[in-house]
């Protein structure tokens, strides 16, 4: 199911790569929240592509909503599909944009890939597998103590509106540095030791799916900014696990 997810994955950011850049067809979901021609003409190949293969597996789907066979009972296998994380960036021209597949077995997030094509690329995780980036082992950072962090956010300007801006706030003070390399990336980045924490106000289940067996298998954490783990949380934190107590403390002590 993992070589699945890659290969779909791969196939689908194929898609966005060759229309990135083009004249495209653009909807206004909300204020900054785009859907595009690319978005679903990548989420309806990975769709079909899972009714091919497992056609007894649900799909959650971020412009599809979910699908199960009609007349069975819920399938234990749900995959959960973003076909392109990242659509304010990709409309920009900006490469930081991914497709994300992720898929639970039994309730519990077990494959993750994000395919980030403008880049070449491609994380991913299996339950007990180990993290991958482009094929070698990946693993998180070493930094012990905030000072030290790289502290990474979509839009840190959006921690106020969703409640979290003292939190956030108290977090850029302490870190070493702040940039705003965001949405999937971000995460990303954490996972293959290239940042030490990413903040998320906001987020979907569709946006966590595969970034919580990515970030656990890397040996970092993926939570919710109370510092449960799950994907339904409306909100995430991805850190390298070292720096896991300090930013919960920092965020409850600040709400």
């Amino acid at each position: 199911m993992l070589n699945f997810a890659i290969q779909t994955a791969h196939e689908a950011g194929r898609i966005l790569a060759e229309r990135m850049g083009r004249a495209i067809q653009i909807t206004n979901k909300g204020i900054i929240d785009l859907v595009t021609e690319a978005d679903l003409a990548a989420e309806s190949l990975i769709i079909e592509r899972i009714k091919s293969y497992y056609p007894r597996h649900g799909v959650l789907a971020e412009e599809s909503g979910a699908s199960d066979l009609e007349g069975r009972p819920k399938s234990e296998y749900q995959w959960i599909i973003d076909p392109l994380d990242g659509t304010y960036s990709f409309v920009h021209g900006v490469p930081l944009y991914g497709v994300l597949i992720g898929l639970e077995v039994l309730d519990e997030p077990a494959v993750g890939v994000v395919n980030l094509p403008a880049l070449g690329e491609m994380v991913y995780a299996a339950r007990g597998q180990g993290c991958f980036w482009n094929g070698a082992r990946a693993g998180v950072s070493s930094t012990k103590r905030l000072e030290d962090a790289l502290l990474l956010s979509t839009d840190f300007g959006t921690c106020e509106q969703h409640g979290f801006g003292r939190a956030a706030a108290a977090l850029e003070s302490r870190a070493s540095a702040r940039r705003t390399w965001g949405d999937c990336y971000g995460h990303v980045l954490v996972a293959t030791g290239r940042a030490d924490v990413m903040l998320d106000p906001t987020m979907n289940v569709w946006d966590c799916a595969p970034l919580l067996p990515i970030l656990e298998e890397a040996g970092g954490t993926f939570t919710d900014w109370r510092g449960e783990r799950t994907i339904r949380g409306g909100n995430a934190i991805s850190t390298n696990g070292a720096l896991f107590d300090q930013v919960l403390k920092t965020v409850t002590s600040d709400e």
